[in-house]
């Protein structure tokens, strides 16, 4: 990549969320609640796939075009994507929640958008998958404190959300992170987290 590409290149995040029910989300919230102490203030909990881009990409318009036109991002008959091209622009997440980002360790690439983009617009991109948790609590609960217990399996009674010897967990403080996936980005260690 020459040095004027790499002065536009550029992180992009596409928020994919079912438009329907989202079954494993259903069923993690009931099981937080029934069985975990951490669990009992959680009002909401939704899960959804958070896609980046790095590289010298398009303005928003032809980018949402160009993943709309591939199922190697998400499929809009029963999908929708939020895409986060400008620096204000918000996540789909509401004032008040709580985001936990859960990535396979070592497996975040996606070879296949990469290739499939590359042959579509002639240009080289990063792209990176993971699972966004976006946790909602009641009123008066320490957020922080309960999304740290909520994240990591230690035990049958303790954490949901990542298993710390196959996956990481990045825990934003704030609004999310652009970009997240990179090494080292709002990146918390797995087995010894608390």
């Amino acid at each position: 990549m020459n040095e004027a590409a790499l002065m536009n290149a550029r992180t992009v995040q596409a928020w994919v969320e079912l438009k329907g029910e989202d079954p494993e989300a259903v069923s993690a919230l009931e099981v937080a609640r029934a069985r975990l102490v951490a669990g009992r203030e959680l009002s909401t909990l939704r899960r959804v796939r958070l896609i980046e881009l790095q590289g010298v990409l398009p303005e928003a318009g032809a980018l949402s075009a160009l993943l709309d036109r591939s199922t190697r991002f998400y499929n809009p008959n029963k999908e929708r994507c939020t895409v986060c091209s400008d620096p204000g622009e918000q996540p789909p997440v509401d004032a008040g929640e709580e985001v936990v980002l859960v990535t396979e360790r070592g497996a975040e690439r996606r070879a296949a958008a990469e290739r499939w983009w590359h042959h579509e617009t002639g240009t080289h991109i990063t792209v990176r998958e993971g699972v966004a948790w976006v946790l909602g609590f009641a009123p008066g609960t320490e957020a922080a404190a309960a999304v740290a217990a909520l994240t990591w399996v230690r035990a049958r009674e303790h954490g949901l959300l990542c298993n710390p010897h196959s996956q990481v967990a990045r825990i934003a403080s704030g609004a999310p992170p652009r970009p997240w996936m990179s090494d080292g980005v709002g990146q918390v260690a797995g087995k010894g987290a608390s």
